[in-house]
């Protein structure tokens, strides 16, 4: 049932998302999109409850649990940059406004990499507490494995992000010859639009 819900939730995401997209630049309802977008964290409670419920009604904690805890966690770390990142697009697409992408080079790149790292550290935080929470509720050390397991997996994902992020640090990418490290650009097609207008 977790895991179907999970699905729903992701399913729901986008679907909210791309109705809330729709209502803000195809039919110019701006204030409408923006409800529907905000209605997002709404999946997230539902499924929060579902587990709650779940476990309350004597379900054995086991990885769709600790699934939901770090699906919820994701959620939050980066579930607004997801939106942003698309608003973005889609206002490039439809209202013709720039088109703004991450820094590819130097310490702003390592700046940009570090922030979306801020996101997935949340994210493990997130997950750790509504995991800590439930081996609370259960109350049963023996039953409780599983959910524990899952907070390690939560905090080793944030920890392989962290060595990522910090590669841009130690050895930042150097833009080639000619272009500026803040305004290169991001692929050939921004190279293109550039020459367009």
């Amino acid at each position: 049932m977790i895991v179907a819900l999970i699905a729903a939730c992701e399913i729901g995401f986008w679907v909210l998302l791309a109705a809330g997209l729709g209502f803000r630049y195809l039919l110019k309802m701006p204030r409408t999109g923006l409800a529907l977008l905000l209605c997002e964290p709404l999946l997230e409670v539902v499924l929060l409850v579902a587990t709650a419920v779940d476990l309350r009604n004597g379900a054995e904690p086991n990885w769709t649990h600790g699934l939901a805890a770090l699906y919820i966690g994701y959620t939050v770390g980066h579930g607004h940059r997801t939106v942003k990142w698309l608003d973005g697009h889609a206002a490039h697409r439809f209202e013709n406004r720039p088109l703004v992408r991450p820094p590819r080079y130097g310490m702003a790149r390592a700046r940009h990499e570090g922030k979306v790292w801020l996101g997935t550290l949340t994210a493990a935080v997130v997950a750790t507490a509504l995991l800590q929470l439930a081996i609370w509720y259960v109350d049963d050390p023996s039953r409780v494995t599983s959910l524990e397991s899952w907070r390690y997996t939560a905090w080793r994902a944030a920890g392989i992000h962290g060595l990522v992020a910090l590669s841009y640090w130690v050895w930042p990418r150097k833009a080639p010859a000619g272009t500026d490290a803040v305004t290169a650009p991001a692929d050939k097609d921004a190279e293109r639009e550039g020459a367009h207008r």
